[in-house]
């Protein structure tokens, strides 16, 4: 074999001219925030009394909007919106079904 080879226990350790330095990157995490748009989509495409379906997820797309863009109290403002028009979305249809079920049971 070669010399070479097997003489590298006579070099001794690596010698370092500077001192080591370390870099740390504190990754914030993206907070988690609800936009609500797949209750808006549902109400949109089954539940769309008086066009508030759309409207519920305009407002939606609007907060995800805004979460991209990195505005988080816009993105709650619209989130917050898009949130009770879903609900009152949802109470309107429930009282219709409930009412117009109640007429033609009496029928």
């Amino acid at each position: 074999m070669i010399k070479e080879e097997h003489d590298l226990s006579g070099m001794g350790a690596p010698q370092r001219s500077a001192p080591m330095t370390t870099t740390m990157i504190n990754i914030q995490p993206e907070p988690s925030m609800p936009d609500h748009i797949i209750w808006s989509l549902f109400n949109t495409i089954y539940m769309n009394w008086c066009c508030l379906g759309i409207v519920t997820f305009a407002y939606s797309v609007k907060s995800r909007d805004r979460k991209m863009v990195g505005d988080v109290t816009g993105a709650q403002t619209y989130a917050s919106t898009a949130k009770c028009l879903n609900i009152w979305a949802l109470v309107l249809v429930l009282t219709a079904a409930t009412c117009c079920g109640t007429q033609t049971q009496k029928l």
